[in-house]
């Protein structure tokens, strides 16, 4: 399909991002909106749609010239419909999207996990633009990935195709990737070291709420040597690194795309020793030509990839409101 304009949402558990892309999916208007998501489904949904209805104005645009949206959202969706299976963050359980769609939406609507779109995005017009086998992952409050093989997003049999966080790293324990990487394992992991730490380390994190830290504030402790904050970054460095050398001896990706709010924070250094231990990892040759680069396209790769996927697949796997 050509001609017209694309929407991108990107869902998140704090902030929705909107977009609306001309059909070369140059960027026209963006938004921004809280999620709010304890107000529940229908409230969130409502909040999608200011964000919109806002790009749709900003940009002056007829609302019957757009020819389809994509959702990203957190969490496992059923592929091919509206439903949302699981999204931990919002405390999503089944809930079907479809009913909360106004009336005046007039065009196609894709949801898909919003990782796999931020995949999507950096292999349409980011960091993997040209490769045709891609692993994304992106390293936030959690740790999500996608997987782009032989050209085309892969989903897998059940629609649950690059949760990399749910890999198990310690089969004894059950230790998953996330749970070591993911920003808010790494500060109930900081509690527990704190808690035993001389008084000096103590010190350094008196009156900080764990519980609030941001990617930003670790990135800084990381920065000033803060022996809590080197471990807690080498521990996830090196579980990523593992991850990864994994996954490149299974599927062998020509281009690794690392993002995310904590992989922007710390930098091409943490990229960089993230690569390094993933080669330990891989078999002879197999990193041979590999790239493991940072996210370009920063907050926007979400969206992005979703007017993308949208322009893409939307014909196909179309849940149209009448």
């Amino acid at each position: 399909m050509t001609g017209g304009y694309w929407l991108g949402v990107d869902l998140g558990g704090t902030k929705i991002l909107s977009g609306l892309f001309d059909d070369g999916l140059k960027l026209l208007a963006r938004s921004k909106q809280p999620t709010a998501a304890d107000a529940g489904p229908a409230a969130v949904f409502g909040r999608i749609v200011q964000g919109v209805d806002a790009v749709i104005r900003e940009a002056n645009v007829d609302p019957s010239q757009i020819r389809g949206m994509c959702l990203g959202v957190p969490g496992q969706i059923e592929i091919g419909t509206t439903r949302v299976r699981f999204a931990p963050n919002l405390e999503w359980r089944d809930v079907d999207l479809q009913p909360f769609m106004p009336a005046n939406w007039m065009w196609p609507l894709v949801v898909e996990n919003d990782v796999r779109m931020g995949t999507y995005g950096e292999f349409a017009h980011g960091a993997a633009r040209g490769a045709r086998n891609v692993l994304g992952v992106f390293v936030g409050t959690g740790v999500g990935g996608g997987f782009i093989l032989n050209g085309d997003l892969y989903t897998g049999f059940n629609g649950h195709a690059g949760e990399i966080g749910h890999l198990i790293l310690h089969w004894r324990k059950g230790t998953t990737l996330e749970s070591i990487a993911g920003r808010k394992y790494i500060m109930k992991r900081a509690a527990e070291i704190l808690s035993d730490a001389p008084k000096r380390v103590r010190k350094e994190w008196k009156n900080v709420d764990l519980n609030g830290v941001r990617s930003s504030q670790l990135a800084d402790y990381y920065q000033k040597d803060d022996p809590v904050a080197v471990q807690l970054v080498d521990d996830s460095a090196r579980a990523l690194g593992a991850a990864i050398g994994g996954v490149v001896n299974l599927l062998s990706p020509e281009v690794i795309v690392i993002g995310g709010g904590v992989t922007g924070a710390l930098g091409d250094t943490f990229i960089e020793r993230i690569w390094e231990i993933a080669q330990r990892y891989t078999l002879p040759g197999a990193a041979n030509g590999v790239r493991c680069v940072p996210a370009a396209l920063a907050d926007d790769s979400g969206i992005v990839g979703c007017a993308a996927y949208a322009k893409a697949h939307a014909p196909l796997r179309a849940a149209v409101v009448a």
